[in-house]
Parts: structure tokens; sequence; C-alpha cells
């Protein structure tokens, strides 16, 4: 199924590990070096990932991803109460849950394409999101979300020492998750889907969905079964929102049904279009921006304007005060919308159309790789 990677591939991955291993470092002079932040980068660059492998290879449009990260924070929250706090169970037990998931809502969902496989997924993820606010309530805990409490059983962890007074920590082997231990871990789970996703693009398995990508109705024509490779990229990519569920819990064990709501699903397509869709570190870029955008601008007050036009006389001071606080703080969604459609209208690759036009303009000279060409080419499957 994978295929063997170029010095390209090696050197792109390389570059990949080093940035976000050294992102503490490198974000902290624009406000994102703090350990929470950094976790999101991560876990939102692992769930759009995932995402991409199957809009960006197939053309198959999902508008009901945040169901699989939800039923992964479940599945992790549960090996909490249950087992141990160790978070390498939860991230096994949340990624299998949301396989097993994606296996029955992907059989339903590919016997349709285009807006009405988008339509049955958004579906799908809207019932999952009202059954965990009713009928699954003793599982889900409702509108309180599941979280720990002191009477959990946590088998295995109590069967080799006795219970603390108040509520543990995650850890990884004794290791507490919080703070950036919590970061690197998940910057270990970046990195690795990050290699997996390259294997999958570079191997005849992507190469197959691009090619459903292309024209999949000449592909039947000639007899080839596309089903059980869409089926394959969706519960791929089911797992990747499974993964980023478990490390949301892992970092803050608690799971509440909002994760499961079309806007995250909405948020998953934003990120990996104003990345660049079909290519491999675009959608990372993507969910980086939209949540530095969210965390960072969304923080800035009345107090924090004042203080940056400071040197402007007082009457223009006011005036800029009221114009810019219509674009952060609570506004900060109209900076995210005039930046994607900015994008959208002139870099339709997305973020890293951009990058590949500066590298043209200072002269450095790429190959393009399969992923790049279809991305550019392929029209979404019919």
């Amino acid at each position: 199924m994978f295929a063997n990677l170029s010095r390209n591939d090696w050197l792109l991955f390389l570059g990949f590990s080093i940035v976000v291993l050294i992102s503490p470092w490198t974000l902290t002079p624009f406000g994102a070096g703090y350990p929470a932040l950094l976790q999101k980068f991560c876990i939102f660059g692992i769930f759009a990932l995932g995402f991409n492998i199957l809009f960006g290879l197939t053309g198959y449009l999902s508008f009901g991803h945040a169901a699989f990260l939800g039923v992964g924070s479940y599945a992790a929250v549960w090996s909490f109460k249950l087992f141990t706090m160790n978070v390498l169970p939860s991230v096994i037990f949340g990624i299998a849950a949301a396989g097993l998931f994606a296996v029955v809502i992907g059989y339903i969902s590919l016997r349709r394409s285009g807006i009405y496989f988008s339509i049955l997924t958004l579906a799908f993820a809207q019932m999952s999101y009202n059954l965990a606010y009713s009928v699954l309530t003793p599982i889900t805990n409702g509108e309180t979300g599941l979280q720990l409490t002191l009477n959990d059983p946590r088998i295995i962890d109590n069967a080799f020492a006795a219970p603390g007074a108040g509520l543990p920590q995650t850890n990884l082997f004794g290791i507490d998750m919080s703070g950036y231990p919590g970061f690197y871990f998940c910057a270990a789970a970046l990195i690795v889907c990050f290699f997996l996703t390259m294997r999958i693009f570079r191997s005849p398995f992507g190469m197959m969905l691009r090619a459903i990508k292309s024209n999949q109705n000449r592909m039947r024509y000639t007899g080839f079964n596309t089903r059980p490779y869409l089926l394959t990229a969706f519960v791929i990519s089911g797992m990747y929102a499974g993964l980023a569920g478990s490390l949301m819990a892992a970092t803050d064990p608690l799971a509440g049904a909002e994760r499961m709501q079309w806007t995250a699903s909405g948020e998953v397509v934003l990120m990996t279009i104003l990345g660049g869709v079909g290519t491999l570190v675009g959608p990372v870029l993507g969910a980086g921006v939209i949540k530095y955008f969210e965390n960072i601008f969304s923080s800035f007050n009345e107090g924090t304007l004042h203080a940056a036009f400071a040197f402007l006389p007082d009457g223009l001071e006011t005036v800029m005060v009221k114009l810019a606080g219509l674009f952060v703080g609570e506004g900060w969604h109209l900076t995210l919308g005039v930046i994607f459609m900015l994008i959208v209208i002139f870099l339709p690759g997305g973020i890293m159309e951009g990058i590949a036009r500066l590298a043209k303009l200072a002269g450095i000279k790429r190959k393009p790789s399969h992923a790049d060409m279809s991305a550019g080419s392929a029209q979404p499957a019919e």
C-alpha cells in the first residue's frame, strides 16, 4: 500500500518535525507560545490532516466529521473513568471508537456522492449531537458533559495504588499531560500523522483516490469498484478525527456534545480550504491560522487597542479603536471572514499557493508532486 518516499519527502518531513518541535520558542514573539494554544495547533492540525485525506484526495466533502471528534473524546474520557489515567489506552479507545463509527456512517453515506453525500454526513452528525443531549445522556452526561469524578472505578490505577484525595491528572507513565509535556505528546502525534499522511499521498492507494476524484464515472465504466477505496479513506479520516478528539480529552479530561456540532465540522472545512486542499502542509497551516485568530484576536479588548494606538492624537485614537474593535474581540470572525474571502479570491489554492508564488518569485524551483498536481487540476467526484 505504501510507496517509498523520495529525498524531497524526507526533507519535508524533517523540516516539518523541526518546525513543530521548536514552535514554543518561535511562536512566543507572536503571543502563541503557551502550551494550551500549542496543543490546539497540534490537535486541530491532526483533525485537518485526516479531513484532507478524504476531501483533498477523493473530492468527497463531509460536513459531519465533528461526530468522530466527539466520539473520540467520549471514548477517551470513559477510558480515564473506567481503567486508567494513562493517555495511551485512551488514545487507542478513541481511535477505535471513531473508526468503528466511521465504518457505519461511511457505509451508508458513500452510497451517494456530491451534495447528497455532504448532506447525509451533516445529518448523521446532527443526529449524533442531538442523541448526545437526549437518549444517550447516561453515556454522555447530556448538557453537563462527561467528566471525571471521585467515584470513578479506574480499575487499573486503583489496583496498583490507593486513590488520592482529589481528581487525578492524565499522565503518560507518570508524566503529567499538562503544560509543555502535554504539548509534546500532541506534537509527537501530529508528526506521526503527518508521516502517515505523506505515505498515503505517495502510495498507489493515494493515486487511486486521486483517480476517483478526477473521474469516478470513467473508473466505474471500466468495471472498477471504487466503493472499498472510498470507504477506507473515510474510515482513515474518521480515525484521525478520533485521535484529535482523544487528545482533547488527554489534555483536558472533559467531553461535551458541542464538539459534535455542525459548526465544528464547518471549521475543519475552512481550515483545509484556507491552507490548501490536497496539499500536505496546507491543512496544518490552515488550522494554525484559524486557531491563532480564535485565541489571540478574540482576546483583544478596548484597553489593548487604546494601548496600541496611544501614539495617535486623542480624536484619531478613538476612531481607530472603534474601527479596529469591529475586527477583534467578539468580532474576530469578521477578520477571519475577510482573510478567507481574500484567499479564496486571490489564492484559490490556499496559503500553499501563496507560498508557491513567493518561492517562484524568489527563483526557487520545485518539482510538483502528484498531490499538488491533482489538487490544482482534478475536480470533485460526482
